[in-house]
């Protein structure tokens, strides 16, 4: 490692930032250095806008794009104290998708085709409490509060700590998998002696469910989140519940499941049905 490299990793680690963004910010600069063939200290602005474009021609995905561009920002601010104004390093605009939801059948039919007790509890988790994939392999047995009713995520996504809803039904599920698996620290423990599951199996797990449930929506574990999320807002939850619930840093985030819920906009007529009946009757 490079000691402009070492430099940043320990402000990054001053700043407390978590090992996978100092992993990603590291290779980005690396990947950023190695572009030009030179130290990113001999680089001026116009580098890191011709590298952009570079970026860009190679159809390079939205959130490597920004994973890519936040790195050097942290670089250039932080360890190279430039006194550039940030945002002379621009960030790509993020596209609007609105999430895939399933209806309680089909999230039935995904849980119920999951491989095996361990994968289907860890699936439930996330669809009854609504969890992110990385807190759920980072759950501990000691996380299950079953006199409180509630399940701790300890450092989510921001580094936040926050408690999430325990269901009866999930408890009696997660009683019946502790009996069987008898997980002692991680709840559950991956191949690798001492090591939580690996969010690639978990995600592997998730496309062999999708395919035994015969569902043709593209079902992802965050599929389930946006699913438990969907769900409450038509059993009509408040938008600020489910935001502390989700750890949505932003209620505008959390506000876009009022777009994907047919229970919003459902009971409005449309104006084709206030039309005069000659003009909405079908002619050959």
């Amino acid at each position: 490692m490079t000691p402009l490299r070492q430099r940043m990793l320990e402000d990054m680690q001053i700043r407390q930032l978590s090992p996978h963004t100092q992993r990603a910010y590291l290779a980005a600069v690396t990947r950023f250095a190695k572009h030009f063939g030179r130290s990113p200290a001999e680089l001026v602005l116009e580098d890191i806008r011709t590298f952009q474009l570079h970026l860009v021609s190679q159809g390079i995905g939205h959130s490597n794009f920004t994973i890519i561009v936040s790195a050097l920002r942290f670089l250039y601010s932080v360890t190279l104290r430039k006194d550039w104004r940030i945002d002379e390093i621009p960030h790509a605009r993020k596209p609007q998708r609105l999430p895939v939801v399933l209806s309680p059948a089909e999230v039935t039919r995904f849980l119920e085709a999951a491989p095996n007790l361990k994968y289907r509890t860890a699936f439930t988790i996330v669809y009854a409490a609504g969890l992110r994939v990385s807190e759920v392999v980072a759950l501990k047995v000691s996380d299950i509060d079953s006199q409180r009713m509630v399940i701790r995520v300890a450092q989510g996504k921001g580094r936040k700590d926050r408690y999430v809803m325990l269901s009866p039904k999930l408890l009696t599920l997660l009683r019946t998998y502790w009996k069987a698996a008898r997980p002692t620290d991680w709840l559950f423990p991956g191949r690798v002696p001492g090591q939580p599951l690996n969010v690639k199996n978990f995600q592997r797990a998730c496309e062999a469910a999708r395919q035994a449930s015969r569902l043709t929506k593209p079902v992802t574990v965050h599929t389930l989140r946006h699913s438990f999320a969907t769900h409450l807002l038509e059993n009509g939850t408040n938008v600020r519940a489910i935001q502390l619930l989700l750890g949505h840093r932003s209620l505008t985030t959390t506000a876009r499941y009022t777009q994907v819920s047919p229970q919003v906009f459902g009971a409005l007529p449309s104006p084709f049905d206030r039309l005069p009946a000659a003009a909405t009757n079908a002619t050959e």
